[in-house]
């Protein structure tokens, strides 16, 4: 087994439990990686707004990977090193598609995402899991209208984002947006459908990371649970997914850990790139 000098992990349904916590232990076993000259980073389907402050900040992280891997900064100096941005035609394209149903949309632009200032006191509606609210409404941006937003910026996004109130609508909705060559739709959740450019994945990102940093895809470990995850896990040297992984994460793997609950990416850490 090749030594592991990348990491790149999955938040939700991954690093973090169902409550959306960081433990204590996880924690610890980050800071090992890190102490070790391990490169940690985050890689999510979150702006980098969205990433909890204790990740930013804990000591040694140099680098997050967001939006699907449509911005990959570098947080010591908040530099974008990576941008594959969603065309604003493509984005306009997937946001007509969403509008005809029952969903609240979010778009990101800058590493910051944006919400209808009226479908905040609806949250439950569109997000099923309670733990999700309080992150929503702290780590958006609440606008009028989401079309004036786009109007003023008038140029290409992180991605776009719609939550569903019924799977029935979600699952017509996907079948729109596969038909549309110049989009990548990906689930993150049960109910939700991220869309970004053709292409544009966790996975590209964290290779093409590895490379900028000289470290070759064999030294490269991820951990994930989510559909948008696969290519994630797919494209890493070792591919880690959570035992509460979707069965196509879990058969794309190289090595089931326990769940997000059972503290799971601590204990690949430490059999992988530790060797515990």
């Amino acid at each position: 087994m090749p030594d592991i000098k990348l990491i790149g992990l999955d938040l939700d349904g991954t690093l973090l439990t169902t409550t959306k916590e960081l433990t204590e232990n996880t924690k610890k076993v980050l800071t090992q990686a890190l102490d070790a000259g391990i490169e940690v980073l985050v890689a999510t389907g979150r702006p980098f707004s969205g990433i909890p402050k204790e990740l930013q900040k804990l000591p040694g992280i140099h680098y997050a990977l967001t939006s699907n891997g449509a911005r990959v900064l570098d947080i010591r100096t908040e530099k974008v090193i990576i941008e594959q941005l969603l065309p604003l035609e493509s984005a306009i394209k997937a946001l007509r598609i969403f509008e005809k149903y029952d969903t609240l949309c979010e778009i990101y632009f800058h590493g910051q995402g944006y919400a209808e200032e009226k479908k905040l006191s609806q949250i439950s509606r569109y997000h099923h899991n309670p733990h999700m609210w309080d992150y929503f409404r702290t780590t958006r941006k609440f606008v009028p209208d989401l079309w004036e937003l786009i109007r003023q910026e008038g140029q290409a996004m992180d991605k776009v984002q719609a939550l569903f109130a019924d799977m029935n609508e979600r699952e017509s909705a996907w079948n729109e947006l596969t038909q549309i060559k110049e989009l990548e739709p990906v689930g993150s959740l049960s109910y939700n459908i991220e869309v970004n450019a053709a292409g544009v994945n966790k996975g590209t990102a964290l290779i093409t990371l590895g490379k900028m940093l000289g470290i070759p895809r064999e030294s490269i470990m991820a951990c994930g649970d989510g559909d948008n995850d696969l290519c994630l896990i797919k494209e890493a040297g070792l591919g880690v997914a959570m035992a509460n992984a979707e069965p196509a994460v879990k058969a794309a793997a190289d090595y089931i850990t326990t769940s997000n609950d059972e503290e799971g990416v601590a204990k690949a850490i430490e059999k992988f790139a530790l060797k515990k």
